[in-house]
């Protein structure tokens, strides 16, 4: 995946690699991958040009190590309400929450979100990841429903298929905005659909 990053054993060089990562994060989120150089990286981070060199080929090497942040980010907080739940489980308010969650971490990485899925179209690496985010939460979120007893048959498609269809209406309402469009009743069809799959 990241075979040119080079992995630091000491604490020191460790922070460095990670402040390295999280500036490349800020920057592709505020200005976009195409609009940030390892320059700028390395004056966000506090480090040199050449101590960026020194852990990072390039800027796609740190772009792939802010994918590794950006997945984490999107998919824990998605676990976090499935997780916790109230009983007795009301489907609709889980739907409702999770669709409202999903919105929220669209809005809040919608720079980097284009980014990386603009790039995953052309860049085998970056598309592999996305694929192991789809994976990772199809079978995390697959598992957390079976334990809160929702344990159907063809749980996995299930899983997958309401993870598309919230994923595209939060695309549909942060990035496209269609005016014929009443994204009340969008958003009611998108719960009720969740629920039909999952009652």
């Amino acid at each position: 995946m990241a075979s040119n990053v080079r992995v630091p054993q000491q604490e020191r060089s460790i922070e460095k690699k990670n402040k390295i990562i999280q500036a490349g994060y800020e920057l592709f989120s505020e200005v976009g991958y195409y609009g940030t150089n390892t320059v700028e990286i390395a004056k966000r981070a506090g480090v040199s040009t050449g101590i960026v060199y020194g852990y990072f080929a390039d800027k796609r090497d740190i772009l792939i190590c802010v994918l590794e942040i950006y997945i984490d980010r999107v998919y824990k907080p998605l676990a976090h309400i499935v997780d916790n739940a109230p009983k007795p489980l009301d489907l609709r308010k889980l739907a409702l929450s999770v669709i409202d969650k999903t919105i929220e971490l669209h809005e809040q990485n919608a720079k980097l979100h284009n980014t990386l899925h603009s790039l995953a179209t052309t860049d085998e690496a970056v598309n592999a990841q996305f694929i192991n985010l789809e994976n990772k939460i199809t079978e995390q979120m697959s598992k957390q429903l079976v334990k809160l007893g929702i344990d159907k048959e063809n749980i996995i498609e299930k899983v997958h298929l309401a993870m598309n269809i919230v994923q595209s209406y939060a695309h549909e309402t942060v990035f496209d905005s269609h005016s014929y469009i009443h994204y009340c009743v969008m958003k009611d069809l998108v719960c009720n659909i969740l629920v039909e799959l999952f009652k």
